[in-house]
This record gives structure tokens, sequence and C-alpha cells, in this order.
């Protein structure tokens, strides 16, 4: 079992590993490596788990060291501007519903019954988390009511085995995922390992660093397709990589550092403003008392204090206080959130070109960084639906739809681009005349499906005809309405 992924894996050397081993080895490199972290970190930025929140106010201590301070200010506070960019870049070009184009209406009616509304939200989901990982997969497959389906694997559950540098040719997989199971009556998680070749599914659990067989599981549920209870494999390995970039990279790795820095600047302002005069720095004159930790009591808990005024020796409390600049910390926090969306390849929403009747070249301008990345993003996200459709012709084929190995279809994206619809729509309707009705109709504004539109014109054109036809039609003949009666048979103009 698994020789051909093996064998792949170790690039035609030999090893006196066995297939077990060399899995179980592979398995825990990959796990604690920093890309592995990088794609577990942005999906952990993601929902709002930051470093921040593990930060500890410190100070110098004797031996010049820093120690924990537990008695000052701590503020963890999270401006998730990270996730921001995430649902932006996602939204901008996944948001609205992609078009099918292509000249088999046969075919691409198929092709809308799969790429229904559930799938849409699967490849939007599927964008997020490539962005989060700089990967993620989809899993074709069959659910229990025997529906054709596609479910989402995060980056950071699936090591791929690939048989060329380029990343495009999958010879096989791992995945790792948790489970919560129980030991007598203590829940537990468990860490399931199942590995994709040509032959199936093979499943397992990772028991420290040992795979042992995974006896909880039935075989159809190792099963790439059940035909009753005989198993089927598809002759492609079923996993559909969706990419961020060329290289994988997730966008956490990009923003990190300055995600962070806005969070401790915005966590530091909050920690000096609560630092007032009740734990500043305080200087005692003439105190009525020996104990300074029974000052702080009495101050924090009286909001005063006693003092001794004796002769010509003076009393009182004054304190050490620094001026916290507010305009500052906002300085440093607005050059991070720039620096941010920059390195994000994001947008501004608040854009100063956007106030007043921005023209439609200023609103591109604005567009330019998060379109530059998006086309990277398209091109990935295409070369996926070949794989994509090379599975759905197969489901096709094999339910007994047609064959459609050599239909030529185009994906359309319809990037979700802040637009100026007055100027659009005018550009549309100077091009009357000059450019086709299908090629205007697909530039306006407030078409989404340009078929279906062009659909609707025909048939609305065909509706004012009959009525037109209707309205005009004469029963008496009138000359000058150019209507004539209906002949009898033979022909000629009735006589009374």
């Amino acid at each position: 079992m698994l020789n051909r992924l093996s064998n792949i894996m170790l690039f035609g050397f030999k090893s006196n590993m066995s297939n077990k081993q060399f899995l179980e080895q592979s398995i825990m490199r990959w796990k604690g490596s920093p890309e592995r972290m990088m794609q577990i970190k942005g999906q952990l930025y993601y929902q709002n788990e930051h470093d921040i929140l593990s930060r500890k106010r410190t100070m110098i201590g004797e031996d010049g060291k820093l120690q924990v301070v537990e008695n000052l200010p701590n503020n963890l506070v999270i401006d998730n501007q990270y996730m921001k960019m995430v649902n932006q870049k996602a939204n901008y070009l996944l948001g609205q519903p992609f078009a099918i184009d292509g000249e088999n209406e046969l075919y691409i009616e198929l092709l809308k019954q799969v790429f229904n509304k559930k799938f849409m939200k699967t490849l939007k989901n599927g964008g997020k988390a490539a962005l989060n990982h700089g990967i993620s997969w989809l899993f074709p497959y069959y659910n229990k009511q025997g529906e054709f389906s596609f479910r989402l694997f995060p980056g950071y559950e699936i090591l791929p085995i690939w048989e060329d540098s380029e990343h495009t040719i999958l010879a096989g997989a791992i995945r790792l995922y948790l489970v919560t199971g129980y030991d007598g009556l203590t829940p537990v998680v468990i860490e399931k390992v199942e590995v994709f070749d040509m032959q199936g599914i093979h499943c397992y659990v990772l028991d420290g660093n040992t795979l042992i067989p995974d006896l909880t599981v039935e075989e159809q549920d190792c099963a790439y397709v059940m035909n009753g209870k005989k198993a089927l494999n598809w002759a492609k390995i079923p996993l559909i990589p969706l990419k961020y970039n060329e290289q994988e990279i997730p966008l956490i790795k990009k923003v990190k550092s300055l995600q962070d820095g806005i969070n401790v600047m915005l966590s530091d302002f909050e920690n000096n403003m609560q630092e007032d005069a009740r734990n500043t720095i305080l200087v005692l004159k003439n105190y009525d008392g020996t104990n300074l930790g029974e000052f702080r009591k009495n101050l924090a808990t009286y909001g005063a204090v006693k003092v001794r005024y004796d002769g010509e020796t003076k009393g009182g409390v004054e304190t050490l206080e620094i001026t916290v600049n507010a305009e500052n910390y906002k300085a440093i926090v607005e050059i991070f959130k720039k620096a941010l969306i920059e390195n994000a390849m994001g947008y501004d929403a608040k854009d100063d070109r956007l106030s007043g009747n921005p023209n439609q070249m200023n609103i591109q301008s604005m567009y330019s960084d998060i379109d530059l990345d998006a086309n990277d993003m398209e091109t990935e996200f295409q070369a996926a639906f070949e794989e994509i459709l090379w599975f759905v012709n197969a489901h096709l084929a094999n339910t007994g739809r047609g064959n459609f190995e050599n239909e030529e279809v185009n994906i359309i994206f319809n990037r979700d681009i802040l637009i100026n619809e007055s100027e659009a729509i005018a550009n549309c309707q100077a091009s009357v005349g000059i450019l086709s009705d299908e090629t205007i109709i697909g530039m306006h504004p407030w078409i989404d499906d340009p078929q279906a539109e062009l659909e609707r014109l025909e048939k609305q054109r065909e509706k004012e005809k009959k009525e037109m036809e209707a309205q005009s039609y004469n029963p008496f003949g009138n000359p000058q309405q150019g209507n004539q009666p209906p002949n009898k048979e033979g022909g000629g103009v009735n006589e009374e």
C-alpha cells in the first residue's frame, strides 16, 4: 500500500524506512513547521486571537532583567484591520456570483445546477481560507443523500505531495485534523490522519508519533465513491488547490507586524491614560506613617492621605507625571493602518478621492492595488476551475448526463467594485449603434447575468411586437391603417 506515494515523497532515493515510518516522520516535520504555524496564525488573527492577548507589563528588576509587573494597567486592545482586509479582498473577487459562458446551452444548465448557491458560498469561504492560509482545498464527493458536492479543507489540515516543483500536479496528500472523543468519561482531543492516494483514502489515528489504523471508521467512510457496497476511485486525487498566490504565501505574513503595532499602540495609550495620580509616581513629604503599601491602600480606598506638619517641616504629596500626547498615538496608528492597507494591497473606503463627486478615474486609482492582487488570485482560481470542471464532467458522464469532456466554457468573475453608475450608464447609452447589445448589456452596472438579460429583452420585444400588431389590426379594412381583411376561400374582396 502507498508504494507510489512513498516513492514520490522519496524522490526516487532508497531508504530503509517503511512507508508507515516515512509517513509518520513527514507528518511530524510538517506538523510544527514554520509554514504551517503561519497558516494557523492567519486563522487565529482572523478570529480575533492576536499575540497582544498574551502580553504582560514588565519592568527592569534589580538584576537588570525584565520582570512581570502585576499591579499596572495592562489593557489588551485589538483593532482587527487584518480581518477587514481578508473580507474586503474575498468579497471583491468572490462576493458576486460568477457567470458561466459557453456555446452548449445544455452543458451550461447542468453546470448551473452544480455551481448553485451552496457552491458559491463554499467558494467564497475557500477564498477567505486561501487568504488566511495561502492555500485551501476543495474535496469533491458524494454526500449521504447521493448528491455531488464540494467540501472545504483549510490549508493547515493538508500536507500535499506534489509531483512537480511548480506545485501543479498532485500525487497524493495527508490530512491531519482534530476530533473530540472520550477516554472513559474524560473528553480528549484525538488527532486523525487521512492519506489520499490513487487507491483511495487510508484512515489512521496519530497516537503520539505513531500511526495506528482507525478502527472506528467504516470502509465506505474512507472511500472516494461508493457504488452500493463497492468502493470506487477517481482517476485523479480528489483535492483541488485554491491558492491565494503562486508562492502560497498567506496574507498574515505580509501584515502581521503592522497589525501587532496597531494593537500595541492602542493598548499603550489606554494604559497611559489609566495611570493617574493613584497609580503613578508619588513624592511624599513628612508622611504620617511608614508603610508605603498602607499609603497606597488608603489612597486607593479613600482618595486621601494624612501628612504631618511639624513646625517648619511641611507635609504634602506631589506627583511626577508624564503628559500623554494623544496626537502622537493618533499619528502613529494612522501610519500603521495606511501601511497595512498598502502592504495587504487593499483599499481605503474612507479615501479622500471618494469625497464630493468622484469620477471613475479616481475610483479606479483607489482600486488599483486590490485589482492587481485580485488578478493574481483570479489566475490561480481559474486554474482551479479546470480541475473542478474535470470532476464535474466525470460526475455528469458517470450519471448518464452526457459526455462534455471537450466542451469549452468560461468562468467570469464579477468583481464587486465601486463605480460611478451615472457615468457608466451614460457611456452605455452613447455606445448604442457602435457596439452590439450583448457587449453594452455586459458593461451595464445593473446587470449580473448578461445572457439572462438578453433573453428577457428578447421576450419583451416579442411581446411589444405582438401588442403593436394587435393594436394595428382593423377588421373593417381601413386603408389608412394599411390592413386588409382576411380573404375567404377563392380570394378577392367580399361584395354585398
